[in-house]
């Protein structure tokens, strides 16, 4: 549990850093006390879910960062991608899955390298 907690402690701060918020400014923002992302940030203490859902949705923190930092960040296109599966409807999303296949097969067969 110690390492998810310093996982988590280092998400907030680099991703606050990189909006240029301090501790307090964060807190103020988020109707915490200013303690709270202080305590997270050096990995103590065990934020309330509701602060921890807040927290994670304003810095746009993705579970890898969080659960498994050792994964490769998703690229720029798969992000794209991504969200506009995520736009999609149930039924569109099952037409689109032939699609996909037959174009990444397209894709992956033209570009294979010759010996």
């Amino acid at each position: 549990m110690q390492d998810i907690k310093q996982n988590l402690a280092d998400a907030v701060r680099e991703a606050r850093t990189k909006l240029g918020l301090s501790q307090e400014q964060l807190a103020e923002i988020l109707a915490f006390d200013s303690r709270t992302i202080l305590n997270i940030e050096n990995g103590r203490g065990n934020p309330k879910f509701e602060n921890l859902c807040a927290l994670i949705r304003y810095l746009n923190l993705t579970d890898n960062k969080i659960f498994y930092p050792d994964r490769k960040e998703p690229r720029p296109n798969h992000e794209r991608l991504l969200a506009l599966l995520d736009d999609c409807t149930e039924q569109e999303s099952e037409e689109l899955i032939p699609a996909v296949r037959y174009l990444l097969n397209l894709m992956r067969t033209h570009n294979k390298p010759t010996l």
